[in-house]
C-alpha cells in the first residue's frame, strides 16, 4: 500500500515513519524542507560535525476527527513508601522508544521542565523550549493515527525531567 507516492512496509505510513525513527534513534551514539520527518531523520543521523541530537520529537493525531493525540503518565512514587505514584502529566510530544512488527509503539513523554501546566489544552500551549525526557512511557496502537508531525531533532537526554527538578 502506497502513501504519499511511497511504498511502505507494513502498509500504514505513520507505524513506518515511526518505525524507522525508532530505528535511527536506537543507533544514535537534500532536503527542500525546514522541518519534516525526514529532515529530522537527517539531522538526527548527524550530517553535521558536532551533533549531539538524540530525540525526534513528535505529534500523532488521532482517526476520529483529525485531532492531536495527548498522552498522560506519572513519574514514580517516593523512596519513602508516603507516595505510591507521583504526579500524572500529559504531553502532546514523544520520543519514539520502539515500534514492533503489528504498530505497537512505546512512546516517552517529552516535557520542559519549566512548563508550571501538567494538562496542556493543546500542543501550541505545551511549553517546547526545552523538551526533555521524562521516563514516563506508553504503549499505543500506531494503527489508530492518521498522521504524524516531526519535529526538528533534539537532545532529550541533556537534562532528564524528573520530579524533584522540574516545577511538578
Amino acid at each position: 500500500m502506497g502513501c504519499c507516492g511511497k511504498e511502505y512496509e507494513t502498509g500504514n505510513c505513520v507505524c513506518d515513519i515511526l518505525k524507522e525513527i525508532a530505528d535511527v534513534q536506537s543507533d544514535i551514539v537534500e532536503n527542500c524542507c525546514d522541518t519534516s520527518c525526514e529532515r529530522s531523520i537527517n539531522d538526527l543521523l548527524g550530517e553535521q560535525e558536532t551533533n549531539d541530537l538524540d530525540t525526534v520529537p513528535v505529534l500523532l493525531y488521532c482517526h476520529d476527527g483529525c485531532k492531536p493525540f495527548k498522552g498522560f503518565g506519572a513519574f514514580r512514587g517516593n523512596n519513602n513508601g508516603t507516595c505510591d505514584f507521583g504526579e500524572v502529566v500529559g504531553s502532546y510530544y514523544f520520543r519514539v522508544k520502539k515500534v514492533d512488527d503489528n504498530c505497537c509503539a512505546i512512546l516517552e513523554l517529552l516535557r520542559d521542565p519549566n512548563d508550571d501546566d501538567c494538562n496542556p489544552s493543546d500542543p501550541v500551549c505545551q511549553d517546547t523550549c526545552h523538551l526533555r525526557a521524562t521516563g514516563i512511557c506508553i504503549t499505543v496502537d500506531v494503527n489508530c493515527f492518521c498522521h504524524v508531525t516531526c519535529m526538528p531533532a533534539i537532545s532529550a537526554f541533556d537534562t532528564v525531567v524528573s520530579p524533584s527538578e522540574g516545577k511538578y
